[in-house]
C-alpha cells in the first residue's frame, strides 16, 4: 500500500507548536505541509534545541520546518535554521520589512511575517512587508500569537494581496471549514484547536482537523 495525496487544489495545512517527535510525525502521516516548532521563550509551546534537531533530521524533505520567532536577533534565527534544518522561519513580532528581508537573505528560506488583524488598516500595513506569505491571527492584549482567536473573516475575504494568505487564530476542527470557505487561504495554521493541552497534539482532534479540511487528508492506494 502506498500513499497518495490528492492533485486538484486544496488548502495546506500548518500544525504549529509541535513539541514532540511522535506528534510532528502524525501531523505529516495526515498530510500536513507544514510544521511549526516555536523557538520563542514566552510560549509553553517552546521546543528545546535537541528535540528541534531530531524532527528536523527525521522529517527533512518530508514536511516544510517552520521555526517560530518573536522578535529574535538575526543570529538566533540562523542558527536554529542550522541547527533544526528549517525551510521557512515564521516572525510572530514587531520585525520590519528590513529584518524580514535580511533573515531571507542571511538563512535562504522562505519567510512567513504574521499579523494580529483587528481592522482593515492591519491588511493595508501588512503590504509593506514582501515576504513570502503573510499570516492573519486574531489579537489578544500583549500576545504575539497562539491566542486562540478568531478575528473577523470577512476582512480576510476582503483582501487583495498578491502575497498567499496563511489563516490563524482560533481554528478548530469545527470551525475550520466555514474558515476556509469566508477567507480562501493559501493555508490554515493552527495548535491549540488540535491540543490536549498545550504542546501536546490530540490524536482524535488531529484526524478530525484534516478530515474537515477539503482534500487535505491522505488516501490509500
Amino acid at each position: 500500500m502506498t500513499t497518495t495525496y490528492p492533485c486538484e487544489a486544496m488548502t495546506k495545512v500548518k500544525i504549529c507548536g509541535i513539541t514532540r517527535p511522535a506528534d510532528a510525525e502524525a501531523a505529516v502521516a495526515h498530510g500536513a505541509w507544514a510544521i511549526g516548532l516555536n523557538h520563542w521563550d514566552g510560549t509553553k509551546r517552546q521546543i528545546d534545541p535537541a528535540t528541534a534537531a531530531e524532527i528536523g533530521q527525521t522529517l527533512k524533505r518530508q514536511v516544510e520546518m517552520v521555526g517560530v520567532f518573536v522578535n529574535p536577533t538575526l543570529e538566533e534565527v540562523a542558527n536554529a535554521v542550522e541547527n533544526a534544518e528549517l525551510t521557512m522561519v515564521q516572525l510572530h513580532g514587531e520585525e520590519g520589512p528590513s529584518f524580514c528581508a535580511e533573515v531571507a537573505r542571511r538563512t535562504g528560506t522562505k519567510v512567513i511575517k504574521a499579523f494580529n488583524v483587528r481592522t482593515a488598516a492591519d491588511l493595508t500595513a501588512a503590504e509593506a512587508y514582501r515576504t513570502d506569505y503573510h499570516m492573519l491571527d486574531g489579537f489578544q492584549r500583549d500576545t504575539p500569537g497562539g491566542t486562540g482567536r478568531t478575528f473577523d473573516w470577512q476582512l480576510a475575504s476582503e483582501r487583495r494581496s498578491k502575497i498567499p494568505m496563511i489563516l490563524a487564530g482560533g481554528l478548530t476542527p469545527e470551525n475550520v471549514t466555514e474558515g476556509i470557505e469566508v477567507t480562501k487561504p493559501f493555508a490554515i495554521d493552527i495548535a491549540s484547536g488540535v491540543e490536549s493541552e498545550p504542546g501536546v497534539k490530540d490524536p482524535e482532534k488531529l484526524r478530525a482537523l484534516f478530515e474537515a479540511v477539503p482534500g487535505a487528508v491522505p488516501t490509500e492506494a
